[in-house]
């Protein structure tokens, strides 16, 4: 099931559990947080002028923290959590697991796992844009917390987080807590092969002009080498948004599905759509059928599930295409060290019109369970995660000596004989990583802070932080907005079109007649009512 889909469940069980309180969060999310924030208010009354140090502890807990990947069978987790859970056993007598939602099908198992409500779960890793939080708070998944309690079971952390609490707070209480104190970013662009490039007489590549330049020079001088040789099945976009969004001022709207509505810079409260108006998805859909003739990627490209990464790297692609993060920690380095001299670059879009935005505080964000039997000790665990440093680095890398070593610049490496794909821990704590403890590995580019420092330069922030977009009223629409985009855009992407004007025009009068126009109207309502509460 595709995330639209999967959005569409109904969280019924949501925080059913054996409690009467925060079953009813499955019924109403107004009701839902009143209730629950009483249940909170009267957990934070017994805590009443208590702190954390003298919190009883005497009954052993174990907390459940839900995160997103797949689960590593090596043994290396376990090792690692076994002598982390002796701090968390000294100081609060508790332990740590973790539960994982693997990446098969993870968008409807996390979903349904948060729908449970079974009280399996304490912790659960989220994020306002790819895992949806405000739509969780909604349905009533998380508890809802306020300052007394985070005072009480997670000072050091709501002490930290300061002004920044405000993104997670909403009619009153604070629904997760931010990885605020971590540096990253997370916007896409495209890697190409800098020596090729120089080859092709280019310096740099900062616009789609050049970006065909450099592919047309792969297919005329690189025998058997495919410009891009992505898999049009798995990466269904191609390079669309990345066009509109490096030729219009615009930012997408995030929790709205299809991702086809956005808003202009400078009104962040109006809703647009260059997938509906203007010429601009016309001009990117001829550009890439020029591409798709002149044989930047292979003719089947809508069919082929192959990995352009593994191809680059064999040097058998010339570029791929991912986020700014993969490639200082992970493309650069393995280019680096695969095709030596490869000099790999990063053509991130809107490089070209300074249209970038700033990843979100919430892009990573831990929430309480609705249904954790210990929502205290949980918090009390987060804190010490997130700000013991032996805790954070047995839990983020390991066992030193064995899992990672710190090379004499304090950087971290690995022991000789370390293989990644078979020897990585995969604890996957993406929900309050902290700059102050994070080490810089010795593999990752060098050119990484200056490339930081340029995206920081040119960046925005997003404007619609509090968002959360209800798709109740339209659920019917979008599903059929969603069948409409996955039907024409692959096609508009990737150039296998007989007339991109025309079959643009027929895309838009679908979107029509599955019901464009009523979403649009749902999308700038709840934006009005957003701006109205605001001020």
């Amino acid at each position: 099931m595709g995330l639209a889909a999967a959005m569409l469940l109904p969280l019924a069980a949501c925080g059913g559990g054996s409690t009467s309180t925060t079953t009813k969060a499955a019924d109403n999310g107004e009701t839902a947080a009143t209730t629950a924030g009483d249940s909170a208010t009267a957990g934070t009354e017994t805590a009443g002028n208590t702190t954390a140090a003298n919190v009883d502890t005497s009954k052993f807990v174990t907390i459940t923290m839900l995160v997103l990947g797949n689960k590593p069978s090596n043994g290396r987790m376990e090792a690692a959590l076994a002598a982390e859970n002796e701090i968390y056993k000294e100081k609060i007598n508790a332990e740590l697991q973790l539960q994982y939602i693997e990446w098969t099908d993870w968008q409807t198992n996390y979903q349904l796992t948060l729908a449970s409500g079974d009280g399996s779960v304490d912790l659960i890793g989220t994020a306002t844009d790819w895992l949806y939080a405000w739509q969780m708070v909604q349905k009533g998944a998380f508890l809802p917390l306020d300052a007394t309690m985070l005072q009480t079971y997670a000072p050091t952390t709501y002490e930290e987080v300061g002004e920044d609490w405000d993104l997670c707070t909403k009619d009153g209480s604070i629904w997760f807590i931010p990885e605020d104190q971590y540096t990253q970013w997370t916007n896409h662009g495209i890697y190409y092969r800098g020596d090729w490039a120089t080859e092709a007489g280019l310096d740099t590549i900062t616009n789609f002009d050049q970006l065909g330049q450099y592919f047309q020079y792969i297919v005329d001088n690189k025998e058997g080498v495919i410009p891009w040789d992505v898999s049009g099945a798995n990466n269904t976009g191609g390079l669309l948004g990345g066009y509109l969004g490096s030729n219009l001022e615009i930012t997408t709207i995030l929790g709205v599905d299809p991702a086809i509505f956005t808003y202009n810079n400078d009104d962040p409260y109006t809703v647009t759509s260059p997938y509906m108006d203007g010429d601009t998805l016309v001009e990117a859909a001829k550009l890439f059928k020029q591409w798709s003739e002149a044989g930047y990627w292979r003719e089947d490209v809508l069919n082929y599930t192959g990995d352009s990464r593994d191809q680059m790297y064999a040097g058998k692609s010339g570029a791929d295409q991912h986020h700014t993060q993969t490639y200082v920690t992970t493309t650069r380095p393995i280019m680096d060290e695969k095709q030596p001299g490869s000099d790999l670059q990063f053509f991130y879009w809107g490089e070209e019109n300074n249209n970038v935005t700033r990843d979100l505080k919430t892009h990573g964000a831990m929430a309480v369970s609705a249904s954790s039997p210990n929502p205290e000790r949980a918090l009390m665990l987060y804190d010490i995660l997130r700000n013991d440093e032996t805790a954070y680095r047995l839990h983020n890398y390991g066992i030193e000596g064995t899992d990672y070593i710190v090379t004499d610049d304090n950087k971290l490496d690995h022991p000789e004989g370390y293989d990644a794909s078979t020897d990585a821990l995969d604890t996957n704590f993406w929900y309050g990583r902290m700059d102050a403890y994070e080490l810089d590995q010795a593999s990752w580019y060098e050119g990484r802070s200056e490339l930081f420092e340029e995206l920081d330069s040119k960046a925005h922030d997003y404007a619609l932080t509090k968002f959360a977009f209800d798709p109740t009223n339209v659920q019917t629409e979008i599903a059929a907005l969603t069948e409409v985009y996955n039907q024409y855009i692959p096609s508009l992407a990737y150039g296998k079109v007989d007339d991109p004007e025309a079959s643009v025009t027929e895309f838009r009068n679908a979107l029509k007649s599955a019901g464009y126009e009523t979403v649009l109207a749902e999308v700038q309502k709840q934006l009005d009512e957003l701006k109205a509460s605001e001020g």
